[in-house]
């Protein structure tokens, strides 16, 4: 077992994902308010191509990872909460779904502020200048975004359970017992939040891509996507680092702005909510032993 390992998770419809270090638990509460709870083993491909786990590299496979569990984890929910039982998706919807995703994702933080810049550029002389220009335009893009769904009261809910979440990995990592009163007193903010590592792959395309110069449209949307592995990979060591009890205060600062924004993606839960994150948290942390069956304590 990894000493280091960080849990985490995330919020899907009616319910917390969890995923430990070698399995993943899924809550949902139903719609008659049962709360069911489902377990699977996992593996990293890291594990049998073990150069996968250098820095930098592995946080591309670990974001894919992440997605593909995701998708899946989404998809059981929306099944379990729905009155009737609904078909999962399978391999190829599944597929189908994160290349979709994907390509949302590179339309609306590459390929649009890209065509933003170019039609800006001739105005600012700066080539640093100009790539802060687009890094605030894809903050801006995404904060907006974030904005408008949580509009919707399906995501509204989402962001509450993305609340409870981080309520309990917060309750857990401060040592306290994993009970509701003891979740509730955390914060909804944590510091290796999604949201965070979004805005920190913003940061650091900034830095990146101001040795480019300014290249043309077309050029420049394909030297975001040949070098998003290497932003990605930064990112990722950077928030790493931010996770840890003492970061340094570098880390401290630059981990601020994503941390504000979570303001905008997670909301205060309610009770209910957080029973559904402590049980899959404590799924998770049965099977890896840091917790005994009979007691809410962490095992020392």
């Amino acid at each position: 077992m990894a000493e280091n390992f960080f849990y985490g998770g995330q919020a899907v419809i009616e319910g917390v994902m969890m995923r430990g270090q070698t399995s993943l638990a899924i809550a949902v509460r139903k719609a008659n308010g049962e709360i069911i709870t489902k377990e699977e083993k996992i593996s990293s491909i890291t594990q049998r191509y073990p150069f996968l786990k250098w820095p930098l590299i592995r946080g591309s496979v670990a974001l894919i990872e992440a997605m593909v569990l995701g998708i899946k984890a989404l998809n059981y929910s929306a099944s379990q909460f729905a009155e009737e039982e609904e078909e999962q998706l399978g391999p190829k919807e599944i597929a189908l779904t994160f290349v979709m995703s994907f390509l949302l994702t590179v339309g609306l933080f590459i390929v649009l502020p890209a065509f933003v810049i170019r039609q800006i550029q001739a105005h600012i002389a700066s080539n640093i200048l100009l790539n802060a220009v687009e890094g605030l335009i894809k903050i801006t893009f995404f904060i907006a975004y974030v904005a408008a769904i949580s509009l919707m009261k399906d995501i509204r809910r989402v962001f509450q359970y993305h609340g409870a979440e981080h309520k309990a990995i917060n309750c857990y990592e401060a040592g306290d017992p994993l009970t509701i009163e003891a979740v509730r007193a955390h914060s909804v903010i944590h510091k290796r939040c999604g949201t965070s590592f979004i805005i920190f792959v913003l940061l650091v395309s900034i830095f990146v891509f101001s040795f480019f110069g300014r290249p043309p449209f077309l050029l420049r949307v394909l030297l975001h996507l040949a070098l998003l592995p290497v932003v990605a990979g930064i990112s990722y060591e950077i928030i790493r680092l931010a996770g840890r009890k003492e970061s340094p205060w570098i880390i401290d600062v630059l981990s601020r702005p994503g941390m504000w924004t979570q303001r905008l993606t997670t909301r205060e839960p309610d009770d209910e909510q957080i029973e559904v994150a402590i049980r899959s948290l404590r799924a998770v942390l049965l099977s890896d032993g840091k917790l005994s069956p009979e007691s809410r304590l962490v095992v020392p």
